[in-house]
């Protein structure tokens, strides 16, 4: 079940010279929901989750959070405020072990700056947070293991280990399935799944099935705007949607 809406965008912008890579963009997020973004390469999904994220500034437009207007704050505070993100690029300390990378995002929530001389273990909060985020992504067994041995897809879940670690309210969810083999994308698409029934999600994906059957609401994009908002079904029988998307007359599959 939904709840309020926790993120609402209207009329987002963002242009590079001439070039508008975000046009208008409207839509919101409530808890409990999962909106995915899908739309052609160069459609403006990732720049818009930049945006969202703060790593980007917005050329116009608002982005509230939880009511709060944070379109011109940094991303630092987007993400104390509970926005936590995912890049398309896995973006982990290989050298250190799964729980100090779980550990080290845990702490970055810390209320002042921490201690030099007193051993990082030794912040309580911080190492139960880690933990608890390592149990989510069902990577407790690896916690003592350095990142760098991980398979691809377990480097996908520690990544995203390291978002819920933060206690975010809301995940952006940048191609969290790229790179990964059928067995590895299923087991991400479930514990995805998992995590929409507490957060709110906004994903940007181009596995088709991955999102048909995560997605409670599905966004296009094509050339910066938005085509179409609706349920999986509304979207699969839009022929606008297929026309722009697939360039065919065919239902999406």
């Amino acid at each position: 079940m939904t709840g309020d809406e926790i993120l609402k965008v209207r009329g987002l912008c963002k242009s590079f010279g001439g070039l508008a890579a975000v046009d208008d963009v409207s839509l919101q997020v409530r808890t409990g929901e999962l909106n995915a973004v899908i739309g052609p390469n160069g459609a403006g999904k990732t720049t818009l989750i930049n945006l969202l994220s703060g790593d980007l500034p917005a050329s116009s437009g608002s982005i509230l959070f939880r009511d709060q207007d944070i379109t011109k704050i940094p991303p630092e505070r987007r993400s104390r405020l509970g926005i936590g993100r995912s890049y398309q690029k896995t973006n982990i300390f290989l050298g250190f072990t799964v729980l100090e990378n779980c550990r080290l995002a845990a702490q970055s929530r810390a209320p002042c700056a921490l201690n030099w001389w007193r051993a990082a273990s030794s912040y309580g909060d911080a190492m139960e947070q880690a933990r608890r985020a390592l149990t989510a992504v069902e990577l407790t067994d690896r916690a003592d293991e350095v990142a760098l041995a991980l398979s691809h897809g377990e480097q996908r879940q520690l990544e995203l280990a390291m978002c819920l670690a933060t206690e975010p309210r809301l995940l952006l969810l940048d191609e969290p399935l790229a790179g990964m083999g059928t067995e590895e994308s299923q087991k991400m698409v479930d514990l995805i799944g998992r995590l929409a029934d507490a957060h709110a999600i906004l994903l940007v994906e181009h596995d088709m099935d991955a999102v048909f059957q995560l997605a409670d609401v599905l966004t296009v994009m094509v050339n910066g705007k938005v085509l179409a908002t609706g349920a999986p079904a509304e979207i699969r029988a839009n022929r606008e949607v297929q026309h722009a998307y697939l360039g065919s007359s065919d239902e999406i599959s």
